[in-house]
């Protein structure tokens, strides 16, 4: 048998509980209804979700239900307007925390500060941030080298957003260069708290000398659960999985005790899964 080991903190976030909650009780209404973008990036909640009825489509033109509902990562601000004029009802399934971002952004703004975002410039939550926004009021940086081709010194201030779901750590220095070029720059703490617990919790696990691998158990497209792949293959042996169906034996040869951990959008029975697997070999 196999010795399986939890990570203290792992799994879904309360914004993505609310939000599959909140199609679920959409979906018992057998109201009509499409989700624009993944509700939450796992497909095995896509799947969930098709099952239910509620099918995601990638634009709001392809929505031809009378309800449309926004996913945990949020959308630009001009969509619930576009929504609107296509006589769309709107289910606004948005995290608490994406919600904040728009809110903090936009009073950065309209105090002329020049905002960063520090993330994905693909990822639906950065380009909710800011895709309505005029190109000379904000940067989305990824490394330390975008950040040194900025004149920072020409801003008269600057706010430093995080992507909800990253690994604050791992950019400390871009934050730290842009501040010493540009003394008026403030950050917003905008790291979602599940993801640092979880972040905090996969480090733990991945030193524990007890466990000998780390599975981590994710979507493919959830950016959460590839830091905490990152965190934990720098520290130990680790795998990125989808589920049980990724797993392969030769992994295990001679492995006593693994650690699991999981995305903030990954659902409990996948974890499940994959420990009842784990100790019946």
């Amino acid at each position: 048998m196999v010795k399986v080991l939890r990570a203290r903190k792992y799994g879904f976030c309360s914004g993505v509980r609310n939000a599959t909650l909140r199609v679920k009780r959409f979906a018992a209404t057998k109201k009509k209804g499409a989700i624009l973008g993944q509700l939450v990036h796992n497909e095995r909640v896509v799947e969930e979700m098709e099952q239910l009825g509620i099918k995601t489509v990638e634009k709001l033109s392809d929505v031809k239900e009378p309800h449309v509902i926004f996913s945990a990562h949020g959308v630009p601000p001009s969509f619930y307007e576009k929504a609107k004029e296509k006589g769309l009802d709107v289910i606004d399934a948005t995290c608490k925390f994406v919600l904040d971002i728009h809110k903090e952004s936009k009073k950065a703004l309209d105090r002329g500060e020049h905002l960063v975002f520090i993330g994905d410039p693909n990822h639906r939550e950065v380009t909710g941030y800011t895709f309505d926004l005029g190109k000379d009021c904000f940067h989305i940086i990824q490394n330390l080298g975008q950040a040194e081709e900025v004149d920072w010194k020409k801003y008269p201030a600057v706010r430093i957003f995080y992507q909800t779901t990253l690994n604050a750590d791992e950019y400390e220095e871009i934050a730290k260069y842009i501040s010493e070029q540009n003394p008026l720059t403030h950050k917003a703490d905008t790291i979602c708290y599940a993801t640092k617990k979880n972040q905090q919790a996969a480090r733990e696990l991945a030193t524990n000398p007890e466990v000998d691998l780390i599975m981590v158990i994710g979507g493919k497209k959830s950016a959460n659960t590839k830091h905490l792949y990152d965190i934990c293959k720098n520290l130990k042996a680790t795998h990125l999985i989808h589920g049980l169906e990724d797993i392969d034996p030769m992994w295990l040869q001679g492995v006593k005790c693994v650690g699991l951990t999981a995305g903030a959008s990954t659902p409990d029975e996948a974890v499940d899964e994959v420990e009842e697997y784990l100790t019946s070999l």
